[in-house]
């Protein structure tokens, strides 16, 4: 164990795993920016505005519909915002629900008069595409595990594995024996849990996979390895289903003693280096899982 534990540390990857669009998906940002591109260009009448609180009734009395770029506009998802501090208010920006006086002391009280009226010069599109990237940001910690996935895919199929014959991604326990007619024992049938790859060899022994890709260390590195333990127990009481754990980042770095402590129980633990050493054709072929 202790051989395979540091040369899983020696050859964890520095580098972060991405590919084109992890650092911004432009795409997602245009398409969200497209869904109020009309309001945003109404809402534009109010730059400069020398009155902008007229103004404003004025504008949602004739377009209400110009409510629901509001949000986007404090970088805020969803169209109900609770405020207030003695009273609390529901805003609702979907649909004009809320008094033309709320909605006003709304943008007063969340600086967004005075940002329009004197902090644009030009387009509150180009303002709101910047917020929307901001935004975007946000999710490439999701995206480095969504990475991790697609690579583990890609050594599935390189190891003449096939979607949905004998992989399957993002399924839980019951819907796998559906779809393979192959038993699972009845305790495992209540874990309530989508594994994101579970694939088979010849004699239908059954691999379930997790996969995540960490460049910061952290809590949830603790959580994720405790919780994959005792899976990886209740697979090993079956004796047909095996637990395999593919991680990598410069996080398990500073965690290396959580990592520890899951090698000693779990060892079937890898790495992007193993999966470039071909070990899921390894594993496929290994005698110990054809009986």
């Amino acid at each position: 164990m202790q051989i395979r534990f540091e040369k899983f540390l020696k050859t964890l990857s520095k580098n972060r795993i991405c590919n084109w669009d992890y650092f911004v998906n432009f795409q997602k940002v245009y398409e969200n920016i497209e869904k109020i591109k009309i309001e945003l260009c109404i809402l534009n009448s109010l730059i400069k505005s020398k009155n902008i609180k007229a103004d404003f009734k004025n504008l949602i009395q004739m377009y209400p519909n110009v409510l629901k770029a509001i949000p986007t506009l404090l970088a805020i998802r969803g169209n109900n915002i609770r405020v207030g501090i003695e009273k609390e208010i529901l805003i609702n920006f979907d649909k004009k629900l809320n008094s033309i006086e709320e909605y006003t002391l709304f943008m007063e009280k969340t600086g967004l008069f005075e940002l329009i009226r004197n902090n644009i010069n030009n387009s509150l599109v180009d303002y709101a595409t910047g917020v929307e990237v901001g935004i975007d940001t946000n999710t490439r910690k999701n995206r480095t595990g969504s990475m991790m996935e697609n690579l583990v895919e890609h050594y599935l199929i390189n190891s003449n594995l096939i979607e949905n014959v004998n992989y399957f991604k993002q399924i839980d326990l019951n819907n796998f024996q559906k779809k393979t007619n192959i038993n699972i024992d009845p305790t495992l049938l209540n874990i309530n849990k989508k594994f994101d790859f579970i694939f088979i060899n010849n004699q239908n022994h059954i691999f379930v996979c997790e996969c995540n890709f960490y460049n910061t260390s952290g809590s949830k590195l603790n959580e994720v390895a405790r919780s994959y333990r005792i899976l990886s127990r209740l697979f090993d009481e079956t004796g047909n289903i095996t637990f395999l754990w593919f991680t990598d980042g410069c996080g398990w770095i500073a965690s290396k003693s959580v990592l520890k402590e899951t090698f000693q129980e779990l060892s079937t633990i890898y790495n992007i280096f193993d999966l470039e050493q071909g070990i899921i054709k390894k594993i496929i072929d290994d005698e110990k899982y054809k009986k």
